[in-house]
């Protein structure tokens, strides 16, 4: 294409008369050459800012991102006004000796520690005790130089505390950039509680983890008493190798069928709870608040269990008690020559298959919804395909997954050698819950009740009091359904 510009054209500088300039990018200062401190470096380049990093050693402190600047702290400080301090307590030293310099300037302190209450005070407030000068800001310690490196960071929060309102909402405004989601903790005293966020052991994960543990236990102990130790006193068989696998086999889908169960339960439960009370802007209480935050948890151990179901289900054929059986079987009819008559059971054939046939679907679709609880497959989905496989293919796979229960059971309810010691099998008692939880969930669907759930989580309210409370409602706390079904990834 020729150079000359077309007699037609205008460019956009002479639309407004004068051409002006882009903005100047916003210079940002980083304090470490560490991991983190390159990482978040890196990330800021990305995010359109520019990148400075002060260092004591700016000749020689190893490869930093493409386009930041390096140069002593004290030139570093001089040069931004929002410096990232990204270095371990034990050399904050340095910073006293700078105070002139970092007078005015707001310094994000983004340092964790090795273990809770390592010292006495937080570093925020350590550090603002050097600097007394400085807006210090504690924030975006959450984040790992790994996560800053490679992980998306859209949606994700974290949390931000100081004693300067116009420091926090800087730091806010730049990390809200990055894509981040900003949650404001007050003031510096709180630096104390962000810091020891990091060291938290998967603390959503204690509660699903402690209803697994204790239901394997429980069934584990259940069976045990009711397969071994009645084999044993009973019939004097020693059954103990049993333990190993087909034990294990039996705890696993009991527990996990149950965990599925308890995913779904505390959604009926806050439904009916808002049919009772007439709206939605009561909080639930505590206990229930905190089951459903933990529902993708709960989910994806029941996902866990049922993989080792699986597994274990096909290592059964290869064990030595069961070849051993096969094989004697056999050569006791070869010394007898005589075979076992055998019937075809047309009836027994059609339960057997479709045991099989639910219990490969549901697995399938436990796995589709675990994958669905990924965070990078859950971005792709709208929100109603993210709804509609967390809530409908998630209550259509708990019915599936109780069917091939019942199927299991067939009829072994009306034999009598199926209660050992007068107790029911353990199959049996997993079926309960689950069985509960499609009963109300059908109560729920009747038209009727849907529509009036419906209704009340689009706002409306019960009662003359719904009148009163509409001018309040931005002051409401909402919980549960209302983050509703909002709060419905129960995967």
């Amino acid at each position: 294409m020729s150079g000359e510009k077309r007699k037609d054209s205008v460019s956009l500088g002479q639309l407004g008369g004068v051409a002006t300039a882009p903005p100047e990018r916003e210079l940002l200062c980083v304090f470490g050459t560490g991991d983190l401190g390159r990482s978040l470096g890196q990330r800021l380049l990305q995010a359109g800012y520019r990148v400075v990093y002060g260092s004591r050693r700016p000749h020689s402190c190893g490869p930093l991102p493409q386009g930041a600047q390096v140069s002593s702290h004290a030139a570093a400080a001089q040069s931004a006004h929002l410096i990232f301090v990204a270095v371990h307590r034990e050399h904050y030293d340095f910073l006293e000796t700078m105070a002139a310099q970092l007078k005015g300037k707001v310094l994000v302190d983004i340092s964790n520690n090795l273990r809770k209450d390592q010292y006495p005070e937080s570093n925020a407030q350590y550090l603002q005790r050097l600097v007394p000068g400085a807006a210090v800001v504690k924030g975006l310690n959450t984040l790992s130089a790994w996560a800053l490196q490679n992980g998306p960071l859209a949606g994700k929060q974290v949390y931000v505390c100081g004693d300067s309102g116009e420091a926090k909402q800087a730091v806010a405004e730049l990390a809200t950039r990055l894509g981040l989601s900003v949650l404001d903790r007050g003031s510096l005293s709180a630096a104390r509680e962000l810091e020891d966020f990091p060291l938290q052991l998967f603390p959503q994960w204690r509660l699903p983890l402690r209803l697994a543990l204790g239901l394997t236990a429980a069934f584990f102990f259940y069976l045990l008493v009711r397969d071994v130790v009645y084999a044993y006193v009973v019939q004097g068989k020693d059954v103990s190798y049993r333990i190993m696998v087909s034990l294990a086999n039996k705890v696993f889908p009991i527990v996990s069928l149950i965990m599925l169960a308890l995913c779904y339960l505390p959604g009926v439960l806050a439904s009916f709870l808002q049919l009772y009370r007439g709206t939605k802007y009561r909080r639930f209480p505590d206990w229930l608040d905190r089951w459903m935050l933990c529902r993708k948890q709960i989910g994806l151990l029941a996902l866990g269990f049922a993989f080792l179901h699986v597994l274990y289900t096909f290592i059964i054929p290869i064990r030595y008690a069961v070849r051993h059986k096969l094989i004697s079987l056999v050569v006791d009819e070869m010394k007898a020559n005589k075979t076992t008559p055998f019937y075809f059971d047309n009836t027994e054939a059609w339960g057997t298959d479709a045991f099989l046939t639910l219990g490969a679907l549901g697995f399938s679709l436990y796995l589709l919804l675990g994958l669905t609880s990924l965070p990078s497959v859950g971005a792709a989905l709208s929100w109603r395909e993210f709804t509609f496989v967390q809530s409908k293919l998630g209550h259509l796979t708990l019915l599936v997954c109780t069917a091939h229960g019942y199927l299991y059971g067939w009829d072994k309810f009306l034999r009598p050698s199926t209660y050992k010691w007068w107790t029911p099998p353990g199959y049996m008692l997993c079926l309960v819950l689950p069985s509960v939880v499609l009963l109300l969930k059908l109560l729920l669907l009747l038209p009727c009740v849907d529509r009036r759930v419906g209704r009340i989580r689009q706002g409306w309210e019960r009662g003359e009091l719904a009148g009163k409370r509409g001018e309040s409602g931005g002051e409401r706390g909402e919980s549960g359904e209302e983050r509703g079904e909002a709060k419905s990834s129960h995967f």
